[in-house]
C-alpha cells in the first residue's frame, strides 16, 4: 500500500485547493522542488503531482516547476493536468516522469489512452475525478453523464497501469476518503486503484492498513501532510508494518 504525497501546482507554487476551486487556494510552499525533496527525505517512495493551471488550460502551465522537481528527487513521480496528446505524453516521459495521468482525454478520446498504454506499458494512469459518482472534466469545471465505474471499465484489458479516483466533494476539506465509492470501484475493475480526495487523519491511515483496503494500490494525501494532521514518518511506519 503506497501513500502518495501530493504537490498541486498553481502559478509555479505548491498549493492546495478546497473542493477544486482555483479561487480557494492555500499556498504551502513557494518552492515545489524543495517540497518534493522534503517528502523524499521523509521516506516517501512515490510522488503525485498535478498541474492545476494545465488542467484548465488543456496544456502544461507549470512545466518549469515539474522539471525542477524531476531534477531534484530520485523517487518516481506521476503527473496529471493538461496532458491531452501523445506528443505531450512522450515529452514528459522522456523528461523522467515515471507515470502520466490522463483525465479529461480519457473521457473525450479513450482510444488515445489505449494507444498510449500500448506504447508506454506501465506508464499510463487514468485520473477519474467524480462528483456524486459522475465523472468531471476540464479541471472539474464540467460534469459529464458518465459514471466513474463505467469509465474505469472502458479501460479493462487496455494496459492502463492505475486509476486515480478522486471524490471532488471531499478534496481539500479533510473530510476523509470516500472509502465506499473507492472500494466499490476497485472491486469493479482489475486495474489497480488509488484513492484520492479527503485523506485527513491517522484514522484514515489505519483504514489503509485494514485487510479490506488492500485491494487498493494506495492513497494520496495533500493538506493533511502539510498541516501536520498526518505524521509522515508514523504513517509510513504503520503502512510498512501492515504490509
Amino acid at each position: 500500500m503506497i501513500l502518495f504525497p501530493a504537490i498541486d501546482l498553481k502559478d509555479g507554487q505548491c498549493v492546495r485547493l478546497k473542493l477544486g476551486d482555483m479561487e480557494q487556494a492555500t499556498v504551502f510552499n513557494l518552492d515545489p522542488a524543495a517540497q518534493a525533496k522534503t517528502f523524499e527525505d521523509q521516506g516517501f517512495e512515490y510522488l503525485h503531482v498535478v498541474d492545476l493551471n494545465g488542467a484548465f488550460a488543456g496544456e502544461s502551465r507549470n512545466g518549469e516547476a515539474v522539471e525542477a522537481i524531476l531534477k531534484t528527487v530520485n523517487f518516481p513521480v506521476q503527473l496529471g493536468g493538461g496532458i491531452r496528446t501523445l506528443a505531450q505524453i512522450e515529452a514528459w516521459l522522456e523528461k523522467g516522469l515515471a507515470r502520466v495521468i490522463l483525465g479529461t482525454i480519457a473521457v473525450r478520446d479513450p482510444d488515445l489512452v489505449t494507444e498510449a498504454a500500448r506504447r508506454w506499458p506501465g506508464q499510463i494512469a487514468v485520473g477519474i475525478d467524480a462528483r456524486n459518482g459522475m465523472v468531471a472534466v476540464e479541471g472539474w469545471a464540467e460534469t459529464s453523464t458518465l459514471s466513474a465505474t463505467d469509465l474505469a471499465q472502458r479501460f479493462e484489458g487496455a494496459g492502463v497501469a492505475a486509476i486515480i479516483h478522486t471524490d471532488i466533494d471531499r478534496d481539500g476539506i479533510l473530510a476523509g476518503i470516500n472509502w465506499d465509492a473507492t472500494l466499490d470501484l476497485a472491486r469493479a475493475v482489475s486495474i489497480p486503484v488509488i484513492a484520492s480526495g479527503g485523506l485527513a487523519s491517522m484514522e484514515d491511515i489505519e483504514r489503509m492498513c485494514a485487510p479490506e483496503t488492500q485491494v487498493l494500490e494506495g492513497a494520496i494525501s495533500g493538506r493533511a501532510l502539510y498541516d501536520g494532521r498526518i505524521d509522515s514518518r508514523e504513517a509510513l511506519a504503520r503502512l510498512k508494518a501492515a504490509a
